[in-house]
Parts: structure tokens; sequence; C-alpha cells
């Protein structure tokens, strides 16, 4: 694979089909975006979709998080080898991704991350590069914030003094066209949540880097024993607390949304990394797909959204008013359908180039800039 880390590539594919298996949700409830919010953190009502959705709610996006921050911690390091100034261009990177995340809540989802992505990448591009307790400062900091957010959240709702679910208000219009009105109107409804978790992501990216420069990835015993201790507390406690606060009900989703879900996303992170350096087999169909998809990780996630708007909406195929009453079973299906269609579309692909159609398009506008510059640069 040319010196990549297969891991990686493998991890953030997975955290991609995974996220989509929250945001599918959205997507195929009946009465839309809005009967998504209306039952939002209110549980589920039969066993089969309350199953589902504790298996996708914020573990997928926890650890799409940690591989922003390995992501970011590679490009500081690649800066460091070739002398060049940090963060410098990497703020282009974060604009560019500022850009891209606005344009993808515009046209197409109102739950895009990208955007808050990109603003945490900023802070965290001059962490890295930071010392030791710099760094464990803000990444308690970090997570001192978020317990607090948690907590008043969850005693709001015991008390029944915060209420999550129902915006107060009713969208007008089914047509694209409507959709889109309605993300600009309705901006800070559709961007509270992550604006609600920007410490969490800070903390999820900081730990990102700091497992990268541990050798979490590696095929070492330094790597694997990572790699056990990730497993022990992200799956082995992490997964029987998310449970416990799932069957708690509504009241807690907080913390099984913000605590329990990262922490499972951790379990994840050591549990793939061993399972894909473990294998000494040539790459079957399956992985080298998944493999296609974290290495186009950028237009997978744009197109599975693109894909699902297309199927469900009614400006579209309208699939959701026709069979969502069929409830997690027609959910089901539209995430192995979409998840199929990447897999394949990806694998495709990338057998043909080096990169995805929106990382092209983004590669080529990250230098772009860069280019111009050259000439100022060599100048006496």
């Amino acid at each position: 694979m040319g010196g990549r880390i297969a891991a990686l590539d493998v991890l953030r594919g997975v955290a991609i089909l995974g996220t989509f298996g929250t945001n599918v949700w959205v997507f195929t409830n009946p009465q839309g975006v809005m009967g998504f919010l209306a039952g939002f953190g209110g549980g589920a009502d039969d066993p089969v979709t309350a199953l589902l959705q504790m298996v996708a709610n914020g573990k997928f996006l926890g650890l799409l998080s940690i591989m922003f921050g390995i992501g970011l911690a590679i490009q500081h390091r690649s800066a460091e080898r070739r002398g060049r100034r940090w963060p410098g261009w990497y703020l282009w990177r974060s604009a560019l991704l500022l850009f891209e995340g606005l344009a993808h809540y515009v046209l197409v989802f109102e739950f895009d991350v990208l955007m808050f992505y990109a603003v945490v990448s900023v802070l965290v591009a001059y962490l890295v590069g930071c010392g030791r307790r710099v760094q464990v400062g803000w990444m308690v900091a970090a997570g001192a914030v978020n317990l607090a957010l948690v907590g008043l959240i969850t005693v709001g709702m015991l008390s029944g003094s915060t209420t999550v679910g129902e915006p107060g208000f009713v969208l007008a219009g089914d047509g694209w066209w409507g959709g889109v009105q309605a993300r600009v109107e309705h901006f800070a409804l559709f961007r509270a949540e992550g604006f609600l978790v920007l410490p969490l992501s800070t903390l999820l990216f900081l730990a990102g880097a700091w497992l990268f420069r541990a050798g979490a990835l590696e095929d070492s015993p330094r790597g694997r024993r990572i790699q056990r201790r990730l497993v022990i507390w992200g799956l082995c406690v992490g997964v029987p607390l998310n449970v416990a606060t799932t069957l708690a009900g509504r009241d807690w989703f907080a913390v099984d949304r913000y605590l329990c879900a990262p922490l499972v996303a951790l379990g994840l992170l050591g549990a793939i990394t061993a399972l894909v350096n473990g294998m000494r087999a040539e790459a079957g169909p399956l992985r080298r797909g998944v493999t296609a998809v974290g290495r186009s990780a950028l237009s997978c996630y744009i197109g599975q959204n693109v894909l699902a708007s297309v199927l469900c909406y009614q400006w579209g195929l309208d699939l959701a008013r026709r069979w969502g009453h069929l409830g997690p079973w027609f959910t089901a299906g539209v995430w192995l359908l979409i998840a199929v269609l990447l897999v394949a579309g990806a694998s495709w692909w990338m057998s043909r180039f080096t990169r995805g159609p929106v990382e092209a398009v983004w590669d080529w506008a990250y230098r772009a800039p860069q280019r111009r510059a050259e000439p100022n640069t060599l100048s006496p």
C-alpha cells in the first residue's frame, strides 16, 4: 500500500460507514428531519430499533473524531521531517474543510460534522506542537467541560427542567430548495449539537494524536499492549456502561452519547487495529472495499448523504414515506444498500485513481495558492 498504515485506512472506512449508521435514521424517518428531531434522545419504541440505535449512536462519530486527530498528528510529523513551519499551510486545510462542511450542510445534510472538525483542527494544530504538559492540561480541561455539560443536561432531564425533542415549529415545503432554505433559516437549531460537543471533539482529536505518537497503530509489542488496554477499557468496560445507560431511558441519553460512546470508540480503535495487524493473509474483497472507503473518506461521507437524500426524500424517490412504516427494517435496508454501493464504488474508483473525487478537487484547491506563492519564496 505504498507505505500507508493498513489499519488507518480500515479504521477510517469503518468510521465512515458506521457514522452513516447514525445518520441514516434522519433520512428514513417518515416525517423527515423534523420527525427525527421530535424523537431525538427519546429512546426507541421497540427492541430492534433500540438495539440498532445503540450499536451506532455516537460510537463511530467518536471514532471518526479520533481518526481526524491521528491524521492531524501525521501531518504535523510530516511537516517536522521536511523542516516546514507549523501549522503553516495546515490552516488553509482547515479553511477548506470549513468551506466544504458549510456547503455540505447547506446543500445536503443538516447534521454535517466537517464544519466543527475544521474549527477544532485549528486549535489542535497549535496544541500538537506544544509540550506534553500543555497538551495534558487541554485534554483535562476539555474533558472536564464535556463532563460538566453532560452532567447539567442529565440533571435537567432527570428533574424535568430540560427536554430534548420537539423543535417547536414545522418546516414548510418538501423540495430540495425548501430544505436548503430551512437549513439556512434554522442554522442555530441544526448546529446546536455540534457546538455542544466542541470540547469532546477537542479531547478526541488530542487523544488520537497522542495514541498515534504512542504507537497505538503499530504491529509491535508496544502497539499490541496499547491495543489490549483500549479493548479492555473501551469494550469490556465501555460496552456494559453503554448498555446500562441505554436501558436507563431517555434521561440518560447525554451520558450514553457523550461519555459512553467515545469510550467504546477507543475500544473499537484498539480492536480493529489488532485485527488488521493480525491478518497475515492477503486482503479479501471486504477489507479492500472498506480500505477504499477509508482512502476516499471525504467523498464517501458526502456521497452517502447525497445517496440517502435521493433515495429517501420527497424530492427524490420518496422511499421514506412509502416504506418508512417498516421502521428499523427499512432503515437497516437503506444502510446496507448504500454501504454496498459505497464499498463497490470506492473500490472501483480507487483501483483507477490515487484520490477520491472530492479529495482530488480538495487537493487541487489546497495546493493552488502554494504554487502561486512559490516564486515569491524564491525571490531575493
